[in-house]
């Protein structure tokens, strides 16, 4: 049957399709979305692991008893995972082990733009690249049979623009394989130095296979053109862009498997053409294997390996006019992301600012508290790296830094990588204050449960984890929990445990606002005749607040009543209809 299917949606399908059994992952856009449409797949067990690491490794256990496995992450996520991923490049696999790893050029959604690319290469393991929905099902498929024929973990390379568009696949049904047994071998999983160095000869003979295999392989596949001037080799979204911009005009070698890329298949491609031109995102990574092979390639001579590419772009730097763009005559005002109305971060970062403190960020909503006009956090660098790098801030700028320095992290980002910071400032005893802001869920990934909400994956009741037990486990004697809506409440507890001569956590409680089991009191009025225009309300950023004839005015359509912004207001302009308001 052929349907429309999102990129994300397709890989899901694929896994049905090819009978895979255990689904383990961390959310992280723009692969969010292959484990929960995994998920409802009754055939598929699919959870949510506390991060990247975990879930691979639980892949990995799952895939030695003979079930195909998957897991699922965004580029910065294998960073996470990298450490099993080089391992069991030697150990190889029993049933089918595939990961897919999302890429994010143009940073959309992500800290860094890096290119996923090198990892394959780097842990000497297979990646295929889909460019289309179609494709992304297809090849997950395909990366079962690679897994299993080629005994090896199988890397699947999405992006932002495969992921999260549309196209037509054709749907087949699940086919289970034949299950296969778990046996002892020691000399192929105990990756101790004795067995380990007999097992790095197998992997490169498999690269090697795996190379032969690339040069017949039909996911390489060469478009003829009818204009030789010049070739272009391209892989994945721009492959699309290729064929948008100039149609069958030029003959275009598309890559399907990404590493390792076929050889004698390039030079005589490069060698029926005038001029070879490598068409890729971020790094010149398909031109540098062209180099190394010793052909003379443009590439990155043409394309920033900045930021995604476009048809138009694609059509410009070779030399092509493209058609002209619909230009909106009036300047559209800039819409800079914020917190969402009702948002329970945004008033400890008002609070953090109020009191001039440093404050060390993390991945989350609450990155948001950085931009104006909060303008609270000082850095923000990776899953954890906040709890972690107040231990060092603190250590090396000794008391004066204790008392005016706190790190933010979210209760999943906690659970992901901030614990084990949190133990090193215990174990190493650095005068440390943490909050973490707990809303309830893992929120800018869309609403995905945690270890630390009681929900799993598929909504069901589960072990919820104390953060308060958690802190006092891990040697934190002081642990406060504060309603970020008391705005007076929670600066007063901020500056009793900075003013505390030993590590304290705060923990901020209180349900995102855009969680359906909310219930919220309702919209709040301004009243004009109290308004003086001071605008105290104004700083701290709620989009459902303005100015009006220099009088505050509230949105009713998303004000949900939080009442922080009447915790500002000297006047008593603000407050419930009750009070006289007149919004309406």
């Amino acid at each position: 049957m052929k349907t429309l299917m999102l990129g994300n949606e397709a890989v899901a399908r694929g896994l049905y399709e090819a009978g895979c059994c255990f689904v383990s992952s961390y959310p992280g856009t723009p692969s969010t979305e292959i484990t929960e449409c995994a998920a409802k797949y009754e055939e598929l067990y699919a959870e949510w692991a506390p991060n990247e690491k975990v879930a691979l490794e639980a892949a990995f256990g799952a895939s030695l008893t003979g079930k195909r496995s998957f897991c699922a992450m965004k580029h910065v996520g294998l960073n996470v995972a990298a450490d099993p991923l080089f391992t069991i490049s030697y150990t190889g696999v029993n049933a089918g082990l595939v990961i897919c790893v999302a890429d994010d050029a143009g940073m959309h959604s992500s800290q860094n733009e890096q290119d996923s690319r090198h990892y394959a290469r780097a842990a000497k393991l297979p990646m295929l690249e889909p460019a289309d929905s179609a494709e992304a099902l297809a090849f997950v498929k395909l990366a079962y049979e690679l897994s299993e024929k080629y005994d090896t973990t199988v890397l699947i390379k999405m992006c932002t623009r495969v992921s999260h568009s549309q196209s037509v696949v054709e749907t087949d049904e699940r086919m289970l394989p034949e299950q296969k047994k778990y046996e002892k071998n020691p000399a192929k999983y105990i990756m101790m130095p004795a067995y380990a160095k007999k097992r790095h000869p197998e992997v490169e003979a498999r690269t090697k296979a795996l190379t032969d295999w690339a040069e017949t392989a039909p996911v390489n596949r060469i478009e003829e053109g009818s204009d030789r001037s010049f070739g272009i080799l391209t892989s994945s979204t721009c492959y699309q862009y290729v064929k948008e911009a100039f149609g069958d005009t030029y003959p275009v070698f598309k890559l399907g498997m990404i590493w390792p890329m076929p050889e004698q298949k390039i030079k005589d491609f490069a060698a029926g053409v005038d001029k070879l031109i490598v068409v890729e995102e971020l790094d010149g990574f398909i031109e540098t294997h062209c180099k190394n092979l010793g052909l003379s390639v443009s590439g990155k001579d043409l394309f920033s390996n900045i930021g995604e590419l476009s048809q138009n772009t694609v059509k410009e730097k070779l030399g092509k006019k493209a058609p002209a763009g619909v230009t909106i005559k009036e300047d559209i005002p800039a819409r800079p992301p914020v917190m969402c109305a009702g948002c329970p971060h945004r008033s400890i970062f008002y609070v953090l600012k109020k009191l001039n403190l440093t404050v060390l960020g993390d991945i989350g909503c609450y990155t948001l508290g950085a931009v104006p006009p909060l303008s609270a956090i000082d850095t923000t660098v990776c899953m954890g790296a906040s709890v972690s790098g107040l231990h060092g801030f603190v250590k090396a700028g000794g008391e004066e830094t204790a008392g005016k320095t706190v790190a933010v992290i979210g209760d999943s980002t906690f659970i992901h990588s901030g614990v084990t910071g949190l133990i090193n400032i215990a174990y190493n005893e650095s005068n440390s204050t943490v909050i973490i802001l707990d809303n309830s869920i893992t929120g800018m990934t869309g609403h995905q449960q945690n270890p630390t909400t009681g929900y799993n994956l598929k909504g069901d009741p589960c072990t919820k984890i104390d953060l308060e037990s958690l802190c006092h486990a891990v040697g934190i004697k002081r642990v406060r929990v504060v309603d970020p809506y008391d705005m007076e409440t929670c600066q007063s507890v901020i500056k009793e445990e900075l003013a505390a001569k030993e590590p304290s956590v705060i923990i901020s409680r209180r349900p995102c606002a855009l969680l359906k089991y909310v219930k919220h009191p309702g919209p709040i009025c301004s009243d004009p005749e109290k308004c003086k225009g001071c605008k105290a309300c104004m700083s701290i950023g709620c989009p459902a607040i303005s100015m009006a004839d220099g009088k505050a005015k509230i949105d009713a359509t998303l004000c949900v009543g939080c009442g922080v912004c009447e915790q500002l207001c000297k006047f008593d302009a603000l407050g419930a209809v009750n009070k006289g308001g007149t919004d309406k």
